[in-house]
């Protein structure tokens, strides 16, 4: 039995069609909207995959010098695979909490001051909390002048609900400004490097300390899962209005 073959139904008022038409109208053209929207979002993030898997892959270049500091961004330079040359200042090195395949453990952010007096903040990989070095016995990396390779990234924002508290010395996102704020230095790159894994650091089995090239680059990309359901549902709206608009004109024509 269809709507209009159920006893006593009546057609709606004027009023009543007018509002669901018009709630239908608003439904419909924001489902379109936000299916259009991801449509554009999903341009946006496969351009993005591409030119960081270009970046990544690409021959090392010189890291941005102090005059290019101010153009720096995530979109023009982030995982841009740069090389630096300078000496290390172990003594200013910087434990960041993190977890990674190895367990958790810290990033050890180093700066490395270069010939030009300019300074880079550098994370050196991932070190275990047991690790020597964190208690000042083991030998504490390079030292004369080094030349590296890796990944640029842009500062990071603090985390919810985990704040860095330098007077603590407890840290969770490498904060490129505060971090230079708390070690007293200065003329500091607005970005820091992920360094390339070294050659040969798995010896028998076990990871040498500090373990780099563990740049986690992944992006997800839902948009057209997004745009698709989006699209649907508005096909819903519209069905559900031309159902209705059916059912009236039976409704009226069997008055």
């Amino acid at each position: 039995m269809s709507v209009a073959e159920e006893p006593g139904r009546q057609p709606r008022g004027p009023v009543a069609l007018g509002l669901l038409a018009l709630l239908g109208l608003v439904l419909f053209a924001g489902f379109v909207a936000l299916g259009t929207w991801q449509v554009y979002r999903l341009s946006w993030k496969r351009d993005l995959i591409a030119r960081v898997e270009a970046r990544v892959h690409a021959p090392p270049v010189a890291a941005p010098g102090p005059a290019d500091w101010g153009g720096v961004t995530a979109e023009s330079a982030e995982y841009r695979h740069v090389e630096l040359r300078g000496t290390f200042l172990h003594d200013r090195q910087t434990l960041i909490w993190t977890a990674t395949d190895f367990g958790t453990g810290y990033w050890l952010m180093t700066p490395l001051q270069e010939a030009d007096g300019s300074i880079v903040l550098v994370n050196r990989g991932f070190v275990p909390t047991d690790w020597c070095g964190i208690k000042g016995s083991c030998v504490a990396g390079p030292t004369g002048e080094t030349t590296l390779t890796g990944l640029l990234r842009i500062s990071e924002s603090p985390r919810p609900f985990r704040h860095n508290n330098p007077a603590g010395n407890s840290w969770y996102t490498r904060d490129v400004a505060a971090i230079a704020t708390a070690r007293g230095l200065t003329h500091v790159a607005p970005y820091f490097v992920d360094v390339d894994a070294a050659p040969g650091t798995l010896d028998a089995g076990k990871p040498a300390w500090p373990q780099g090239g563990l740049t986690v680059i992944s992006f997800p990309n839902n948009h057209l899962s997004y745009l698709i359901t989006w699209y649907v549902l508005a096909l819903m709206v519209l069905a559900a209005g031309i159902y209705v608009a059916r059912d009236e004109r039976r409704l009226r024509q069997d008055r």
